[in-house]
């Protein structure tokens, strides 16, 4: 199969054509040629859409799907599709399922039921067993089957020593540890953030602190025991700071944040609506503006959508007995694009993830394997019920206008574009 397309902006800081508009030529899954105005032939597949843009294939860093066990929330194959038509050409799977992927067979399972898609799935296994921070999980076993990282996920591990052991006993095979950043006691009950709003709404609250204690933690036991450290969706301008310093040491510490934190704010809560009920909670402008300043300067890594997806009936309820969670692979591209310049953050979603995750490099060049994310930049639009391709609807984004939108992808000698 042989696939044109026509006049793309590359936007590519590992390709010699980076900021370059070209047509791209791909010959059975290969980049065979990039050029100026190659010629179309009948039996070509065609890509050509209005501003058109490229870039190596999006990777989303943390996304639940349900299966096994939930699919009534999301089922792999469906979730593949929509990962596809978001533009992401790969995507890392939690594990939090029922039951929860803590050993050899679930990673194995999710590998072998995700084959034939155009986009990628890699499993990141449950740090503990069944996901409760008492034991550890087999994590070499784990990793040996395919799994690219350790994760409980948005459950922190209480207990210092297990998070020591932990990160001494990976760094035997080079293993990535994620820790959730939040400290159990200090969090309480609380279901928002604790400050003016929270008080105002009647909301129990859970402060910033409780991010602060955990990372500041985390970042001591590292410093200790050595060993690579990644932390998931960071919420506050504090936690930017704490990881500063600590790549300032020289420690092995990464860290991502959700497209939702990046642009909204807990002054959605006066709605009482449980789609903006999120773990971390939406929290501040400041620490909104803070966390777009982390990306601009480099501390934050990565950008994810941590897309959750969450059935009708444990979502729509009243607020504080809601499961906390929003899809975002659909609106991810647009939410992030509305506040920050495309080249601020398109290496976080591409080129970072995949080095801090073990994969292997990209690029958009002759003779690389084609893994492609189509997009334009500048389209605005309103976000509906209509652009939510997931199972559950449960979406931070409905009716925000957005800017930016995916046509799809190219990659495992696919192309997926969006109706």
């Amino acid at each position: 199969m042989i696939t044109l397309i026509k006049s793309a902006k590359i936007i590519d800081t590992s390709s010699p054509f980076h900021q370059q508009t070209k047509d791209i030529l791909i010959t059975d899954g290969t980049i065979t040629q990039i050029a100026d105005n190659l010629p179309y032939k009948k039996d070509y597949q065609l890509v050509e859409k209005e501003n058109l843009h490229v870039s190596c294939g999006w990777f989303d860093t943390s996304v639940s799907f349900g299966e096994p066990g939930f699919e009534e929330r999301e089922t792999i194959k469906n979730g593949l599709t929509v990962a596809a038509k978001s533009g992401f050409t790969a995507v890392a799977v939690n594990a939090n399922s029922n039951p929860v992927i803590d050993n050899k067979s679930g990673v194995e399972f999710l590998i072998n039921k995700a084959q034939g898609f155009a986009t990628k799935l890699y499993p990141i296994a449950a740090l503990t067993k069944e996901s409760k921070g008492i034991e550890m999980a087999e994590l070499y076993d784990m990793q040996q089957s395919g799994a690219i990282a350790f994760s409980d996920y948005n459950k922190p591990i209480s207990n210092d020593n297990l998070m020591k052991i932990t990160l001494l006993y990976a760094q035997n095979f080079d293993g990535l540890v994620l820790s959730f950043p939040k400290n159990k006691a200090i969090a309480g009950e609380g279901i928002a953030h604790e400050g003016e709003n929270s008080t105002k709404l009647g909301l129990k609250g859970t402060p910033a602190l409780a991010e602060h204690i955990q990372i500041a933690r985390d970042l001591f036991l590292l410093e200790y025991t050595g060993g690579k450290l990644h932390i998931p969706t960071i919420s506050s301008a504090k936690s930017v700071d704490l990881i500063k310093e600590a790549k300032k040491k020289g420690l092995q510490v990464t860290c991502s944040v959700a497209a939702h934190h990046l642009t909204l704010t807990d002054q959605e809560l006066h709605g009482f609506d449980s789609n903006y009920k999120t773990n971390p909670p939406l929290r501040t402008n400041k620490d909104c503006k803070a966390l777009q300043k982390g990306i601009k300067s480099g501390i934050i890594d990565v950008i994810t959508s941590d897309h959750n997806p969450i059935d009708i009936e444990h979502k729509k309820v009243e607020f504080s007995e809601a499961k906390n969670g929003t899809i975002g692979l659909e609106s991810a591209f647009g939410a992030i694009n509305s506040v920050l310049a495309l080249d601020d953050f398109i290496d976080n979603i591409t080129h970072k993830p995949r080095s801090i995750f073990g994969l292997k490099a990209i690029s958009i060049a002759e003779g690389q394997k084609a893994e492609i994310s189509l997009f334009t930049p500048e389209e605005s639009y309103t976000f509906t019920k209509k652009h939510m391709l997931s199972i559950s609807k449960n979406s931070a984004f409905l009716d925000k206008k957005l800017t930016g939108k995916a046509y799809g992808i190219f990659a495992n000698n696919q192309l997926v574009l969006n109706a």
